[in-house]
């Protein structure tokens, strides 16, 4: 809709400098609305980005090299039988976060435990390989948390966008219809481009019960 006006002020320009200081406003903001949409789409990807290689991360891990510490461990319980229960990944860890708790104490017990498990067949390179796994899953989580909270934020400020467009779109109504009172055209064409679509709502059918989803457009002003 806002652009649909800017190009209607354009094509009816308006010599008022109140006017045209409002007009100035709503270029503003929607400069604001093209970063915010960067930022926004941006924020997704990162997001999307981090949460594919979290979820490849998780999925590689408990496939080996939990695997393989557990395995060892049940190797080793013949002279710790509390190893079992040390190296046993608890059903509830299904959050990413969870997970990392899980996955860091297995590589930390390990660690303590070294000596022993190296007896019964640890590998050096999985515990080693774990580590590092480890450091770029927390990386993953950081950068998916910055990525959220990017378009989160965008999206919280178009929103706030949004609402003074509409103001300031509403402050311009007046002196276009009182300038253009005897100009239909140029009013049919302020009120096409000043229209916002309303959100789709179930349109229930006579005959069938069923709902199907339909739009109107109503005027911003």
């Amino acid at each position: 809709m806002a652009m649909r006006v800017l190009k209607f002020v354009d094509d009816h320009p308006d010599p008022s400098p109140g006017f045209n200081a409002v007009v100035a406003r709503l270029r503003e903001r929607m400069e604001r609305v093209r970063q915010l949409g960067v930022a926004q789409v941006g924020g997704r990807s990162e997001e999307h980005v981090a949460t594919t290689r979290k979820r490849k991360l998780r999925r590689e891990m408990r496939r080996t090299h939990l695997d393989h510490l557990t395995s060892v461990a049940m190797a080793a319980s013949v002279d710790d039988p509390e190893l079992i229960q040390r190296f046993t990944f608890p059903r509830n860890a299904t959050t990413y976060r969870a997970f990392q708790a899980v996955a860091s104490d297995f590589a930390a017990e390990a660690e303590s435990r070294k000596e022993l498990l190296l007896k019964h067949g640890l590998s050096e390179e999985v515990l080693s390989g774990l580590k590092v796994s480890l450091d770029e899953f927390e990386t993953m989580v950081e950068k998916g948390a910055a990525g959220r909270l990017a378009h989160v934020a965008a999206t919280a400020e178009l929103n706030t966008i949004g609402e003074e467009v509409v103001q300031i779109v509403k402050i311009m109504n007046g002196l276009i219809r009182v300038r253009n009172a005897h100009q239909e055209q140029v009013l049919a064409a302020w009120v096409s481009a000043s229209g916002v679509a309303a959100s789709p709502r179930p349109d229930a059918t006579a005959d069938t019960g069923t709902t199907t989803p339909s739009a109107e457009v109503r005027p911003a002003v």
